[in-house]
């Protein structure tokens, strides 16, 4: 592993303008994705390890965000509600 790959793994990452709204972006979609694994998954461990890989998914998204800078590398940002086209 690199120095600076440490060093950025292990440094505070003040908040940036337009991250605030990224990470709730985030949130949103991944919230309504856990309402509709419970709605959909029965109770069962494999249902509570989907529910905490999500949350998995938020911490190191917003990770990626923290330490890249608000929008990553000048990667466009999509709303919670829009369709990929990719």
């Amino acid at each position: 592993m690199v120095k600076h790959d440490l060093i950025t793994r292990f440094t505070y990452h003040p908040l940036q303008e337009g991250q605030p709204d990224l990470y709730q972006k985030l949130r949103d979609c991944a919230r309504n994705f856990a309402f509709l694994i419970e709605e959909c998954c029965p109770d069962s461990r494999e249902k509570s390890l989907a529910i905490t890989k999500l949350e998995e998914v938020v911490m190191w998204a917003n990770a990626s965000i923290a330490r890249s800078g608000a929008a990553g590398a000048g990667a466009p940002v999509r709303g919670s509600n829009e369709a990929r086209s990719d």
